[in-house]
């Protein structure tokens, strides 16, 4: 019934005109975007200095209610930070006794990333990625067996729960081997290194990683999850590690071979360069194909691409409305803002939408948007931030929260989405109030029950749980609108609006109860930099000065505490000490590639929001640094990491936008605005070079490539420079600002000057000098290819010229 309703509902609005359709969708995208925003934020405690946190008590804002887009709220509840030792193991949790003495330790221990923190009391002699296990390796001459994970992976879990916790396993790892446990997240380099050798070995790949090396750090074996004795024909890792020392002792030869051919190859293949001549491809021909790809694998019923396993995909949605935005007119350009929208809206409503606390889980295990992966990534935060925000205008952080947490305090085995799913006895015990006027007399759990699926024997499907471990959960899913809802219980929409509302408002309360899933406290510079995009974007359409205000102190903890000033050089990650002050290990990673193009997205993103000029001459120092460290002088884009990293085994240029996007996708972007912002024509033709050297991809896979799409498409049809001169808060300034806010304008830069001559913007833009306003009144001036138009000031005006 659900389905064939939602598919009517589909049908109806497909039959309206897209004007109707856009003007619908406008005030739920917004409330999307701020309930993201309030899931994860910065916040100042007292004096300290800005840390990560995660939002608490979170004021539910109903779906057509426009009132509350600025009324979310947090607590200073600070549960969600709780970091618990060994949690992938059940760790110990509020309420519980004092832990017991660890019966091993070893050298993680003195580490401060979540993940290597969880193994550090396996009876396994793990090292850190680094010199003394490499030196080790090669005095003793044993191979190395190299584990890659992250915190909140619930199959990593698993396998240290099987693997790495059982001491006959330990002993052969620790006499046989030197182990190596890698954070994927913070060691990125070393982790799409051997990921590229066992997707090219095995066809397929994920976490955890499982690769057995040389002591000279070259792959021989590798593969992702073992269980730890034989099942069936699959053979568990005991017996692995016992195959791979016979074959070590026996056949070294042929193994170290066999691994340096799969190396050179994929040196050969992995290669992308430009020749000298080479121009980027026609950006319109490779958009419109890209279109089509994405059209070919779109899910007409439930939004999204290709089916399950489902994942958000922001840089598709981002595409989308990018090409809309250039083909407005045509059947293609709407067919795309429509794929954009009803995603957007089915994600809203599906179970991988938290509807307690908000945010977006990391991707569906059905095709429906139903029941989740429940680990929560800030990355798919910030970009979702951004896509909903963007579709509106067109009609300290964590990094991670777990996946698997605890049902109650006093268990010992975690469970996937344990914090997050209902019994239905637990929703009629809380919710029990007879709701009166209701048919039938209802109850406020009969109304909430049926508005979000929830069934008596719970509504997750055996396929969905291949573990059992949501037998007899619900995942809140929204099955129907408020007015059929209230249309089936006889009330009115407003009442069941509320009704809904104080009811989530309870549940979250009891949810608050529950062990909270482990959250990775470790904070990195990418991740935050895609944040800062989020707040300053979502800040300046919403014309929002508390998430400027966020986005500003993103910005200062990025440069306090993640940008090395006497080296002039990124540093990767940070974390959270015990007294929730900011710590650096002794050896601070160095910034990866990511870093600096994040960072610099985000400071243009923030520049353009706040017209503060620091932040566009902190950028323009970080690319020029980018540009230093990374370019590949001879073949052009920007490699990985640092070239010169001799552990580093293959120089990669990553070339598929996924959940996060590339980063030479995000440089080619960046190096446009930055041409256009700073008058810098070298780095206008370093972003063509760039899309030069992935030609081939784009023009045979652009699918794989969306967001380097853009930045093709940004190049061909060149950005438009608007100028606004007026005294900065002056209110006619304000109108003609919150004029180009309010429109998705891909193809742009803001820059707003008072009239005067001095300054940054000033010397690197010596014609904005001639600008001045007209009789002092703030003046708009729109400039593309070194031709403006006629000035404007009024707010009418502008809109219809930046939409010509």
């Amino acid at each position: 019934m659900f389905i064939c309703l939602w598919q009517e509902w589909v049908n109806r609005l497909r039959q309206r005109n897209a004007d109707r359709l856009r003007s619908m969708y406008r005030s739920q995208l917004a409330i999307s975007s701020c309930r993201i925003l309030s899931h994860a934020y910065f916040r100042l405690v007292n004096t300290r200095p800005f840390v990560v946190c995660r939002g608490r008590n979170i004021k539910q804002i109903p779906f057509n209610d426009t009132s509350l887009v600025h009324g979310f709220r947090t607590s200073h509840n600070r549960a969600a930070g709780v970091l618990y030792s060994s949690m992938a193991s059940g760790g110990e949790g509020p309420g519980t006794s004092s832990p017991k003495p660890y019966k091993y330790s070893n050298r993680l221990s003195k580490e401060r990333s979540p993940y290597l923190l969880q193994h550090a009391h396996n009876p396994v002699d793990w090292f850190p990625w680094g010199q003394e296990a490499f030196d080790k390796a090669k005095s003793e001459d044993k191979p190395i067996f190299l584990s890659v994970g992250y915190s909140t992976c619930h199959w990593c879990h698993v396998m240290e729960r099987e693997s790495f916790e059982d001491e006959e396993i330990g002993k052969i790892l620790s006499e046989n081997f030197v182990c190596i446990k890698v954070d994927r997240e913070e060691r990125p380099d070393v982790d799409k290194v051997y990921m590229t050798f066992v997707q090219a070995t095995s066809g397929g790949g994920g976490w955890p990683m499982s690769v057995w090396l040389t002591p000279d750090l070259k792959p021989f074996i590798g593969g992702t999850y073992f269980p730890p004795r034989d099942t069936g024909r699959r053979p568990g890792l005991n017996t692995i590690l016992l195959r791979i020392l016979e074959q070590w002792q026996g056949n070294r030869e042929s193994l170290e071979s066999s691994g340096e051919r799969v190396l050179e190859a994929l040196r050969k293949g992995t290669a992308i360069a430009a020749s000298e001549d080479q121009t980027p491809p026609s950006g319109p021909d490779v958009a419109n194909r890209c279109f089509q790809q994405l059209a070919h694998s779109y899910d007409e019923d439930y939004g999204g691409f290709r089916e399950a396993p489902k994942f958000p995909s922001p840089v598709n949605l981002m595409f989308l409305l990018s090409f809309w935005a250039v083909n407005r007119s045509s059947s293609d350009g709407e067919e795309a803002l429509q794929m954009v929208l009803h995603t957007l809206r089915m994600m809203a409503v599906g179970g991988i939408h938290d509807h307690m606390a908000q945010g977006f889980h990391r991707y569906s295990t059905d095709s429906s948007w139903h029941v989740p992966h429940f680990e929560k990534m800030l990355y798919d935060q910030a970009q979702l931030v951004v896509a909903y925000i963007t579709a509106y205008q067109s009609g300290g952080f964590y990094s991670a929260e777990d996946a698997d947490s605890l049902p109650m305090f006093d268990s010992s085995e975690k469970k996937e989405g344990a914090f997050c799913v209902w019994t239905a006895a637990e929703i009629r015990e809380l919710l029990s109030e007879i709701v009166e006027g209701a048919t039938g007399g209802a109850t406020k759990a009969d109304i909430f029950m049926h508005h979000y699926g929830v069934k008596e024997q719970g509504n997750v499907q055996p396929e969905q749980d291949p573990h059992g471990e949501l037998l007899g959960q619900n995942v809140l899913i929204v099955r129907y609108s408020a007015e059929l809802t209230a249309a089936h219980f006889g009330l009115d929409v407003e009442r069941v609006h509320e009704i809904l509302a104080s009811s989530r408002t309870k549940l979250a309360e009891v949810r608050r109860a529950r062990p909270p899933p482990h959250l990775d406290s470790k904070m990195l510079a990418s991740w935050n930099g895609l944040m800062l995009s989020g707040f300053a974007r979502a800040g300046a359409v919403l014309g929002d000065k508390a998430l400027l205000k966020r986005a500003e102190e993103a910005a200062d903890f990025l440069q306090k505490h993640l940008w090395d000033d006497s080296e002039r050089k990124m540093v990767h990650s940070c974390y959270r000490g015990d007294e929730m002050e900011v710590e650096q290990i002794e050896s601070p990673i160095t910034g990866f590639l990511d870093d600096y193009a994040y960072v610099v997205a985000g400071l243009l993103d923030l520049f353009e929001a706040t017209q503060e000029v620091k932040w566009l001459e902190w950028a323009e120092k970080l690319q020029l640094k980018q540009n230093q460290l990374f370019w590949d002088e001879q073949g052009s884009g920007y490699f990985c990491s640092d070239p010169s990293d001799p552990t580093v085994l293959l120089r990669l240029k990553q070339d598929q936008d996924g959940a996060e996007p590339s980063a030479n996708s995000v440089s080619a972007l960046n190096l446009l605005r930055l041409s256009h912002l700073t008058g810098r024509q070298d780095w206008l033709a370093r972003c063509q070079r760039l899309l030069a050297a992935f030609s081939d991809r784009l023009v045979r896979v652009p699918i794989a490539l969306p967001d380097m799409v853009r930045g093709l498409m940004a190049l061909h049809y060149s950005l438009k420079q608007i100028v606004i001169c007026g005294q900065p808060d002056a209110e006619d300034t304000a109108n003609l600002i919150a004029c180009v806010h309010s429109l998705f304008l891909p193809h742009k830069v803001l820059l707003v000057i008072d009239g005067g001559t001095d300054g940054f913007l000033h010397q690197r833009l010596p014609a904005l000098s001639s600008l001045r306003p007209l009789q002092g009144r703030a003046t708009a001036f729109v400039c593309q290819n070194f031709v403006c138009t006629l000035p404007v000031t009024c707010p009418e005006e502008l809109r219809r010229l930046l939409l010509e």
